[in-house]
């Protein structure tokens, strides 16, 4: 039987980048939903093998947002029927808020936005093997949810500390952006420019480099990740 995911955006124009390239290559059906720009949320949710909530602009905190809420609840439904679930930066967020976690800006306004590197902790070491640097793009970070196990963090006085974690054995959650692909980096280099100017950004001539030096591997382990974390027995 063909596997379903499906994957909550949160603008009209967002994709879902290498994570739904890698998803057809596995052979699995992709349903794409938009709460934040007045899209339902599937009332079956049983249709779905997983549930994949990607980032986005807003705010995991902005409460005021109807789509917000409601996807809050969903991520809530999500952890107890114990299916998998994979947050993304705001997504990541989502679910520590879900959790009884806080999500919170850096004390001295800093970002991450570019290439950096990760270090992985405990399970993390076999979740990421040799991956050693990611694409972020946040200004907002999470602690981390009680219960939860932590994978990775970010370098010695990174911005943000927590950089992935797991709730179980099927829920995941990464800061970084592996649905990051390069149409999807040209997109957001060229519309968000402001965040280039923010304190701890990268230049934009650091972000090709690393488009040169590191996607690949990025790219080729979020297809291994992607397979093993829906077919968790």
């Amino acid at each position: 039987m063909t596997m379903r995911v499906l994957c909550v955006l949160h603008q009209a124009h967002s994709t879902t980048g290498q994570v739904g390239i890698a998803l057809k290559q596995l052979g699995v059906q992709v349903q794409i939903v938009r709460p934040l720009v007045g899209q339902r949320l599937p009332r079956d949710l049983n249709r779905f093998d997983g549930l994949i909530v990607f980032g986005g602009p807003m705010s995991a905190n902005d409460d005021h947002l109807e789509g917000i809420r409601r996807e809050l609840k969903l991520i809530e439904q999500w952890l107890h029927r114990d299916r998998p679930l994979w947050g993304i930066c705001l997504g990541a967020q989502l679910m520590s808020r879900a959790l009884g976690a806080s999500v919170d800006s850096h004390p001295e306004d800093r970002v991450e936005v570019g290439w950096y590197p990760l270090h992985s902790r405990g399970l993390g070491h076999r979740e990421f093997g040799t991956l050693s640097h990611v694409y972020q793009w946040h200004r907002e970070g999470y602690q981390l949810p009680p219960g939860a196990t932590r994978l990775a963090v970010g370098a010695p006085g990174a911005a943000f500390t927590e950089q992935a974690y797991r709730i179980g054995h099927r829920a995941l959650a990464t800061q970084f952006h592996p649905e990051m692909h390069p149409p999807m980096m040209r997109r957001w280099l060229a519309r968000a420019t402001h965040m280039l100017e923010l304190p701890g950004a990268h230049p934009t001539e650091f972000h090709n480099a690393g488009m040169r030096r590191y996607y690949a591997k990025q790219a080729r382990w979020l297809k291994r990740t992607l397979h093993a974390w829906l077919t968790i027995p």
